[in-house]
């Protein structure tokens, strides 16, 4: 990781951390404060690209059950992103997604058009 700036943000244009390894990732729990945890994103190879999955709902699974943790980790994960809304707690009534929220689903794939894909190329396709 260039610089070790874990704490980028998507609305200035940092999407480095779509880069990061699981062990990227893990550096980046424990730099949260929870080294406990670090074991539990690497054994489950959470990488960058893997974060938008990172909430409530999916932690359990990860091996994290402690409740405020898993509130204040998926409250770092959305700031991380750039995410204003909560994905776990949607209702088909509620208004339509954020265009990050979206395009960060599009880029947790692998594959070349996932790869290629920009976050302005993504706004262009959606308002066509």
């Amino acid at each position: 990781m260039a610089g070790n700036s874990f704490h980028g943000n998507m609305l200035t244009g940092n999407m480095e951390f779509l880069q990061w390894s699981c062990h990227d990732v893990a550096r980046w729990i424990e730099s949260l404060g929870f080294p406990q945890y670090k074991a539990c994103f690497t054994e489950n190879f959470i990488t960058g690209r893997k974060l938008i999955y990172v909430n409530c709902i999916y932690m359990p699974r990860l091996g994290i059950t402690d409740y405020k943790d898993m509130q204040v980790i998926s409250a770092r994960v959305r700031e991380l992103l750039g995410i204003t809304e909560t994905l776990w707690s949607r209702s088909i009534a509620d208004p339509s997604r954020d265009n990050m929220g979206l395009f960060l689903e599009r880029k947790s794939r692998t594959g070349e058009r996932a790869d290629s894909l920009t976050y302005q190329r993504f706004l262009d396709d959606r308002r066509q």
